[in-house]
């Protein structure tokens, strides 16, 4: 039901490509206009396979309502007030108590603690303009299993704090983020540019980049590296590992990575659809959210370079050599065909990757290096 919610959402957009939803959701064309009528006729609850809303009646009692609020906190129990009370407005409930009243129905049943408590300090936000501008990408740290650990791969849209990608991943390996990555990619669309950490495997100082990186200049995304020692540049990371935290991996008892990432499949929707969220005033991730127009290439694309420029091919050791001297482009580079052109400034060349500036090399420091490339 929460992929059907998502479909439905997605393609009611204006301006919605149905048909490439369909692709990627993996739908027949005939099932999403079917999913599509149900739910313009009658809304969620229609795209379930039984109803599970909650018995609506216009003359409920004031207890009933309390009812809703402690099933509602029940469910969610790192929620405070103003989440509770805005869910259930848009779950159709009428005559709602207001946010104080509300706490005091949560204290009367026993359902308010410290650790349920959110941050009431304010600062100032910043984001890009519209979806898919800029990905977050972060691991949340990782944790014991019977038998590993499990290492949380998250993926956040820096415009509308959806949840494109919520991975329990075995490692951190490059082929493991990869691999995820272009699920997302398959699903969502690619995004012009990505943001992330300084470890491994973006990166391990975030000035030179890694394999996991170049195959990203490759498919046409700009890499960013937050500022070393600083979390706060992916501040929207941060609050949502909090949340996954409180929410779902505070309750412990996990066998395995299946395991994890079945709970990760139960609760990423609601995050993502159902979840107010306090920086969006209340609306829910999924209300602003729309799918990169920009579709994965199942084949990497040629590198293209205008005429004039020079090609070299990066050794193994991550170096090229140009007119006579020893440039360093970077290890993750090696074995790709790179650009070189001359700047306005005499002896400062910048080296390219496809349509990406990746550095700026002057050649006058280089002089003493050996030509043993």
């Amino acid at each position: 039901m929460s992929l059907r919610l998502e479909f439905v959402t997605l393609a009611n957009q204006p301006d919605a490509n149905v048909r490439l939803l369909c692709q990627r959701f993996r739908i027949s064309p005939t099932t999403a206009y079917k999913w599509l009528k149900r739910f313009r006729d009658s809304g969620p609850a229609a795209l379930a396979d039984r109803s599970r809303r909650p018995h609506h009646s216009p003359d409920r009692t004031n207890q009933v309502v309390e009812e809703q609020i402690v099933k509602l906190r029940q469910q969610h129990p790192a929620w405070g007030a103003r989440k509770l009370r805005q869910r259930l407005t848009t779950m159709g409930c009428r005559e709602l108590p207001a946010m104080s009243t509300i706490t005091d129905i949560l204290h009367r049943h026993g359902l308010i603690w410290p650790e349920g408590s959110e941050p009431t300090q304010s600062h100032q936000r910043f984001e890009r303009s519209a979806p898919n501008q800029l990905w977050q990408l972060d691991f949340k740290g990782h944790f014991a299993l019977p038998n590993g650990r499990c290492h949380p791969l998250c993926v956040l849209d820096d415009h509308s704090r959806y949840n494109v990608l919520l991975r329990a991943c075995a490692d951190e390996r490059r082929q493991t983020v990869q691999q995820a990555l272009v699920d997302a990619f398959r699903m969502h669309g690619l995004p012009s540019a990505v943001l992330c950490d300084n470890g491994s495997p973006w990166g391990s100082t975030g000035t030179e980049y890694t394999g996991l990186g170049v195959w990203l200049l490759r498919l046409g995304i700009q890499v960013y590296h937050g500022r070393a020692y600083h979390p706060q540049t992916q501040g929207k990371q941060e609050r949502f590992h909090r949340t996954l935290q409180a929410e779902v991996l505070a309750r412990g008892g996990w066998q395995d990575c299946g395991h994890v990432q079945r709970e990760f499949d139960r609760w990423r929707p609601v995050y993502n659809s159902q979840r107010p969220h306090e920086a969006l005033d209340l609306a829910v991730p999924l209300s602003r959210y729309k799918p990169s127009q920009r579709s994965y290439p199942e084949q990497l694309p040629a590198l293209e370079y205008d005429v004039g420029v020079e090609v070299r091919r990066v050794n193994s050791q991550g170096w090229i050599k140009y007119r006579g001297q020893v440039c360093p482009v970077g290890t993750g580079f090696a074995g790709q065909q790179v650009a070189v052109r001359p700047t306005s400034i005499d002896g400062v060349i910048e080296i390219l990757f496809g349509a990406h500036t990746i550095k700026t090399v002057d050649l006058r420091s280089l002089e003493h290096l050996k030509n043993d490339c």
